[in-house]
């Protein structure tokens, strides 16, 4: 039993190191802007809406991409923005897939509701862009978020939704109640209502929706616990669900082999 729920949801703490993170992460993310593979572009701070944050970053690989890869950041939404996240589109941009990261407006500025009709909006502007399979990945509240796509009714238009081949959530948050019971909420903002209509474990799949939930072995339990409650959850409810624990990885560096276009979990999000 949680008796601590500030503590369940806390990652930094516990992973060495783990206050470095986040300026390795711009640091590589800046690093990769400037020295993208050859043959490839970028197409940067591209208008989806009209609010500050309403932008994605679009990276294109050498000749007619295979499809489009979209990479949704976490931070519980509440921290970090596209830019930050950059280099984790070089593996899929190196197997041939147009890459997008997009930005979302953070909370407390608006709730999680609104952030999610937000990344819809997002996903159609980029999905009219390029052609082709759509497969969603996200990170953390990014995962949420890429999982939220995945409900019925989907936010999506049927023209994009019917596209989406794959949604992988990574370290995802699919039950957002407990969240009422932390610190966080003091800027999530999260009523009983919207934290229920915003967990993905509380409503249905899309028909034929195809999901992998994929969690580092060694993050911290209720991040499993959370990853292994949607897998459950959606099993049996006319979809393709599975659930991967990655050896040797906790929350800040399970993202890690999207930068590889061998690694295992980039091979998933762009085949």
């Amino acid at each position: 039993m949680i008796t601590d729920f500030d503590d369940a949801y806390t990652n930094g703490a516990y992973i060495p190191g783990g206050a470095d993170y986040p300026a390795r992460w711009t640091a590589s993310a800046e690093r990769f802007r400037e020295n993208l593979p050859a043959g490839c572009t970028a197409d940067l701070n591209l208008a989806y809406g009209t609010a500050p944050r309403n932008q994605f970053d679009l990276f294109h690989p050498r000749g007619t991409p295979k499809g489009l890869a979209i990479f949704i950041h976490g931070g519980y939404w509440m921290k970090f923005q596209r830019s930050d996240w950059s280099h984790l589109a070089e593996g899929a941009l190196r197997r041939g897939w147009a890459v997008a990261l997009p930005g979302y407006t953070l909370t407390p500025e608006i709730g999680i509701g609104g952030i999610t009709g937000e990344i819809a909006r997002a996903i159609t502007a980029i999905a009219a862009r390029v052609d082709g399979p759509i497969r969603l990945a996200g990170h953390s509240a990014g995962g949420h978020l890429a999982t939220r796509m995945a409900c019925d009714p989907s936010q999506l238009p049927e023209g994009v939704s019917e596209r989406v081949q794959q949604v992988i959530s990574i370290s995802g948050v699919h039950d957002l109640r407990p969240l009422m019971r932390t610190a966080l909420n003091d800027t999530l903002k999260l009523t009983e209502l919207e934290a229920r209509n915003e967990s993905p474990a509380l409503r249905r799949p899309r028909a034929g929706a195809r999901v992998m939930c994929w969690v580092g072995a060694d993050e911290r339990p209720e991040f499993v616990r959370q990853n292994d409650l949607l897998a459950n959850v959606w099993h049996g409810l006319g979809i393709d669900i599975s659930s991967r624990h990655a050896q040797g990885r906790h929350h800040f560096n399970v993202i890690d082999d999207l930068t590889d276009e061998a690694g295992e979990l980039t091979q998933l999000f762009a085949p």
